[in-house]
């Protein structure tokens, strides 16, 4: 049955957190899943979710904290002695045991190093050399091996000795006497064939890896491409140092959707409303300024016909309309544009294919939209002349806002920058500065 936590349920259990009822604590949670557990955590201080943890199992423990999201758990390992953490680390992969370090402070981060199992500390010291967002700090050092030549006897035995340290395996690696990855070798097939077999005669060499240089972006394009569960990681010798699974890829790719998401929306940081005032206003304040510098360049803007405003007072009637439609247009284009560059073969596709087609749709758009307010202005004010104004203005703007949003993206991708800051306050001041623009020259030429 489906954990759900009620508000009933969670005053329940800071009562019994309260009275230290431990038999009713033991009880509930019980009948929770380690996941539900940690959703459960997020509801009660850091000091209570310890002495909560401190009454399960070990490895349960250590699993619930590795769930944690990365802000949560460095102020809930604020509390935790050096042994404690040391403890539970032992109890996880390599991978997640270096991610959680490089959340500590230097000087704890060294303790708890040094007092790891022997073999745990090896692993994860080559791990933290490298970089977060690399695939040889987003891998694991755990995985089964064997020897090309092998054979099925002595790699099913391989199997056996190394199951308990490493989770989740759907394939046995084959090297050669260097640790040379020479292919893989998929559990169905150890089990079909003879014991005698060598592995080297039933590996699969037409096999996919990931250098420990490569993003992590990269990496979750490839499994994503080729539907992998899990990847081998080789170094630039071609010897195999580790492998990224899938778990590991969807906290990458709910990462990147989250930080474009905050982008899109004008936030400059990684944030939470939990989060203390002072950094959740630090992230927000350059995507209001942008817009405050816009709306100051617009009324700048407007000023300069204000004779045209004075003799034609029903043109600033219409300026709303005209900025409303080219925003949005334009964050319509830099949206599409943003998703699609996460598709390696979108600029393969042709960008002159790409701008001729937005032409179109941007067209189509114009005309309808256009249309609309053209019959809507002459119903509602009788003004022919006017309406055909406006209509021709917005038809300009949306095709030009159009163009905007879809090129704005592709060039900062081009530079280097995340594409997904066009899709925010960005494309919307330069959508509404263009929209004016349009709007008065046309105003201007067409009705002045």
């Amino acid at each position: 049955m489906e954990f759900e936590l009620t508000k009933e349920f969670r005053n329940r259990f800071q009562e019994a957190l309260d009275t230290r009822d431990t038999a009713f604590i033991l009880k509930t949670l019980t009948d929770i899943k380690p996941a539900d557990i940690t959703a459960l955590l997020y509801e009660f201080s850091a000091e209570e979710s310890k002495y909560v943890l401190d009454l399960l199992p070990i490895d349960i423990q250590a699993g619930i904290i590795n769930d944690l999201d990365s802000d949560t758990r460095k102020k809930f390992l604020r509390i935790y002695e050096v042994k404690e953490i040391v403890y539970f680390l032992n109890h996880l992969a390599s991978d997640d045991v270096a991610d959680i370090l490089h959340e500590l402070p230097v000087k704890n981060r060294e303790q708890v190093l040094s007092n790891l199992d022997l073999e745990l500390k090896v692993q994860v010291t080559e791990l933290l050399r490298y970089e977060d967002n690399v695939a040889g700090g987003l891998m694991a050092k755990e995985l089964i091996k064997a020897r090309v030549h092998w054979s099925v006897v002595q790699c099913i035995e391989e199997i056996r000795k190394q199951a308990e340290t490493v989770s989740k395996f759907y394939a046995v690696y084959v090297v050669d006497d260097h640790d040379k990855l020479i292919g893989r070798v998929a559990l169905q097939d150890l089990i079909i064939s003879d014991a005698r077999t060598i592995v080297g005669d039933i590996c699969d060499k037409d096999i996919i890896s990931i250098q420990t240089y490569q993003e992590s972006i990269e990496v979750a394009e490839v499994m994503k491409k080729y539907d992998l569960e899990s990847v081998p990681v080789v170094n630039v010798q071609e010897q195999l140092v580790g492998r990224i699974t899938i778990d590991d890829i969807v906290d990458v790719i709910t990462e990147q959707a989250e930080e474009e998401r905050q982008l899109m929306a004008g936030i400059s940081e990684s944030v939470e409303v939990d989060d203390s005032v002072w950094r959740n206003t630090r992230a927000r304040l350059p995507g209001l300024l942008i817009g405050i510098v816009g709306g100051l360049m617009n009324a700048k803007f407007m000023g300069l016909f204000e004779e045209e405003l004075a003799r034609i007072t029903a043109i600033a009637f219409f300026t709303p309309l005209i900025q409303a439609t080219g925003g949005n247009v334009g964050i319509q284009s830099s949206s599409l544009v943003v998703q699609s560059l996460a598709n390696p073969g979108y600029v393969e596709e042709g960008l002159w294919a790409r701008l001729i087609k937005v032409f179109f749709v941007a067209i189509l758009n114009g005309l309808f939209l256009s249309g609309l307010v053209m019959g809507a202005n002459i119903v509602l004010f009788g003004e022919y002349r006017l309406s055909l104004v406006v209509s021709v203005a917005l038809f300009s703007v949306v095709v030009f806002a159009s163009f905007i949003g879809t090129i704005t993206p592709i060039v900062l991708n081009r530079f280097g920058f995340n594409p997904a800051l066009a899709a925010g306050p960005f494309i919307t001041t330069i959508n509404d500065l263009l929209g004016l623009t349009i709007y008065f020259f046309i105003v201007h030429i067409l009705l002045i």
